[in-house]
């Protein structure tokens, strides 16, 4: 037999095997409402090729491939276990097994990593919560499909109702159509059917009221059977608690708000500062997707090697609120055409970082230019640390926090050399750190951070939507802090 036909068998094999992972993760997540994931990457309604890159991309974070050979046992030992809500990474189920010396079995290592999910540890399944977009523009419908393919088994979150202003003939079918296809993002990964007799969307056999109304005073949600719903508002007009406030009608208990919040409105970054919600905190911001992506690597870099003062330049892609031809604009610039120019704006992505990060006490400074992609931005984060340090150290270590550390879902690494922008639209990371364009020398670092200021973004939100929810299932194994 040659080498090719070895390799060709050896693929055979593995798409065999990641074929019979499909009906696992399937039962796993619609009887039980576990998530498996493989290092932080959701496995749950992919395809046979899906899983076997996923897999292959573990290379370029863990060192070497990681084969679902390895990992199949670890899944096949979760259907056997009691298991409650949870979400499971069998990427670490399966590296922490090769390092684990004691000769445990596969069944008795998984049972005992994943011992908080099962029997009497395990989470009892949540009542659904009801959501209501408020807006239905770049990052609602983003926020929508998120929403649709994580409702699993129909405990967790449930998208009821989106709220629009009237569009005019076809104002129902037309945003149905922006739901179903995205020129950036693709296809929705389902059917979509449109009820205009009743204003409904239904997506994957959800069922979505559309609301037209001008202003939020407008609405009862109590009329359409919606109860205690957390309304996240993708529209931005209201920033302020006085005009969120607006929002909390009846049948609306939480207002997430997806821009930066002003005032006294906290500002969330998931895996930061999620964690100071007060549970009767009715109002709340996810700050805007470049605070997002910088906060979390500006804490594992202060966490490490104290940080003095930063700045950070953001190469940002253009929004609709940019001009598309040279015409009048509120702002200076943002009037000149965005596919045209590189536009010099602001960004109060730095100014930001002091409520996500109180006890951080450098000075960051920050500014931003706009240009001609339609999608995926990067951050340039320039510190300068309280230790010097060397390349080596400063790339392992974010590395290592990629993969282990809790914040793991907010950022991702690549070390691929011929990285560029479009290879991370779809990325569900808040940023990912680019090992080849980091520099480091003494006591300064230059981070370069990609993400979807879309995509990533609308990902931030819903953790917080599911944490102040309710429904934020921990994570097996564990983190290490």
């Amino acid at each position: 037999m040659t080498v090719n036909d070895d390799s060709f068998t050896n693929w055979k094999t593995r798409e065999e095997i990641a074929e019979s992972m499909i009906p696992l993760i399937g039962k796993l997540q619609r009887e039980r409402d576990v998530t498996v994931l493989l290092h932080s990457r959701s496995l749950v309604n992919k395809s046979v090729v899906s899983i076997l890159k996923t897999h292959r991309f573990a290379r370029q974070i863990a060192g070497e491939e990681l084969s679902v050979i390895e990992t199949m046992p670890f899944l096949q030992a979760l259907t056997a276990l009691d298991l409650g809500p949870s979400q499971i990474d069998i990427g670490m189920l399966a590296e922490t097994y090769k390092a684990d010396d004691r000769g445990l079995s596969v069944e008795a290592f998984t049972a005992e990593a994943v011992a908080g999910a099962t029997g009497v540890n395990k989470i009892e399944r949540r009542e659904g919560r009801d959501v209501v977009l408020y807006g239905f523009g770049r990052i609602g419908r983003l926020v929508a499909r998120l929403l649709i393919e994580k409702a699993g088994s129909g405990n967790g979150l449930r998208l009821r109702a989106i709220v629009v202003r009237g569009g005019g003939d076809q104002d129902l079918v037309k945003r149905a159509s922006l739901l179903r296809r995205d020129s950036i993002h693709g296809q929705f990964q389902g059917t979509i059917t449109v009820d205009e007799a009743n204003s409904t969307i239904i997506a994957n056999g959800n069922v979505i009221k559309v609301i037209y109304a001008n202003d939020p005073s407008e609405v009862d949600y109590t009329a359409y059977g919606i109860k205690d719903a957390i309304l996240i508002d993708n529209t931005g007009k209201w920033r302020d608690r006085e005009g969120l406030s607006k929002h909390l009608r009846p049948g609306v208990d939480k207002v997430v708000l997806t821009a930066p919040g002003k005032g006294d409105v906290p500002n969330i970054v998931h895996g930061v500062n999620h964690d100071t919600i007060k549970p009767d905190e009715q109002i709340l911001s996810c700050a805007s997707c470049t605070t997002n992506a910088i906060v979390p690597p500006l804490k594992a870099m202060e966490d490490e090697y104290g940080v003095l003062r930063g700045h950070v330049e953001t190469v940002h892609s253009f929004t609709n609120d940019q001009n598309l031809l040279d015409n009048y604009h509120k702002s200076d610039r943002r009037g000149r055409s965005a596919p045209l120019n590189m536009v010099i704006t602001e960004t109060g992505a730095a100014s930001a970082v002091a409520k996500a990060l109180p006890d951080l006490k450098a000075k960051i400074t920050g500014s931003s230019i706009r240009v001609p992609v339609p999608d995926v931005s990067i951050a340039i984060l320039n510190l300068q640390l309280a230790r010097e340090t060397n390349r080596e150290e400063v790339v392992e270590y974010l590395r290592t926090v990629s993969l282990t550390s809790p914040l793991r879902r907010q950022i991702d690494f690549t070390s691929a050399p011929d990285a560029v922008s479009n290879d991370f639209i779809g990325s569900r990371h808040a940023s990912i750190v680019d090992a080849g364009a980091t520099k480091v020398d003494g006591d300064n670092a230059i981070l370069y951070l990609w993400y979807d200021n879309e995509f990533g973004y609308s990902c931030q939100v819903i953790r917080v939507v599911q944490h102040v929810s309710g429904v934020e299932y921990p994570t097996y194994p564990a983190p290490v802090a």
